[in-house]
């Protein structure tokens, strides 16, 4: 769907610090005539990508000056029970692997569920509807609460609960990782592109000592592996088309 008619709309970015979510707000503040952002603390083992938060926003509403203007308050929930239900990879200080299941253990059930039944409850009280998540189901884990038919439900299910119409918007769901670069660039060219290769965190292990061609991390563990080979293809496809 295109801005035209919905720039009106207030939306809720959930907003980790990570280069899909930093993506999902561009996308956000180009769509909307108000954007506001929700982090969680989970108890995350890579919980540098909640220090990144401050600079990318100040440093996004600086690209822009309408988005200055559009981005309102940034909140920040504790929400550690998660890791009271079991262990994971991305809370725990375990070996990245596969379980019994198919799914990997970074798996965090329930998260994405919870974080936005939170993420409903705090636009119900600030006025917002529309919800905006990067998850997609083109590059992902298997995870089940990344996918399509998981978050139109829960779509159904939020807008009930509070009586109050709730649009999820995902605009990452079908496109892969050398889309979403593309997507970046198509928000804010080269500066907004820049910004997220270097200030934005997605590396599972919390490594950000060296600089990589695609941005910091460790370069080995799953959300590195696929954001260096996304960054790859898409730099040799803009150079194809040339």
């Amino acid at each position: 769907m295109t801005a035209s008619g919905r720039t009106h709309r207030r939306a809720l970015v959930l907003f980790s610090g990570g280069q899909d979510s930093a993506t999902c707000l561009a996308w956000a503040l180009t769509h909307y005539s108000h954007v506001e952002t929700l982090g969680f603390d989970y108890g995350q083992r890579h919980r540098v990508e909640l220090d990144c938060r401050a600079t990318l926003r100040r440093r996004m509403a600086e690209q822009q000056a309408d988005w200055a203007v559009r981005l309102g308050e940034d909140h920040l929930l504790n929400v550690d029970v998660l890791g009271q239900l079991g262990s994971s990879a991305m809370t725990d200080d375990i070996a990245i692997a596969m379980q019994a299941d198919g799914l990997p253990n970074t798996f965090v059930p329930g998260r994405n569920l919870l974080f936005f039944t939170l993420a409903a409850a705090l636009a119900y009280r600030r006025g917002l509807d529309v919800l905006v998540g990067g998850m997609s189901q083109t590059d992902y884990s298997g995870y089940p609460d990344c996918r399509d038919n998981t978050l139109k439900a829960l779509q159904v299910a939020l807008s009930l609960g509070v009586d109050r119409p709730l649009t999820l918007e995902t605009p990452l769901m079908w496109l892969d990782k050398a889309d979403t670069w593309e997507l970046t660039q198509q928000l804010g060219g080269v500066p907004l592109v820049e910004l997220l290769r270097t200030e934005t965190h997605s590396c599972y292990l919390n490594q950000r000592d060296t600089l990589h061609a695609w941005g910091y991390g460790c370069g080995g563990c799953p959300a590195c592996t696929l954001r260096e080979q996304g960054y790859r293809l898409w730099l040799s496809r803009r150079l194809a088309s040339f």
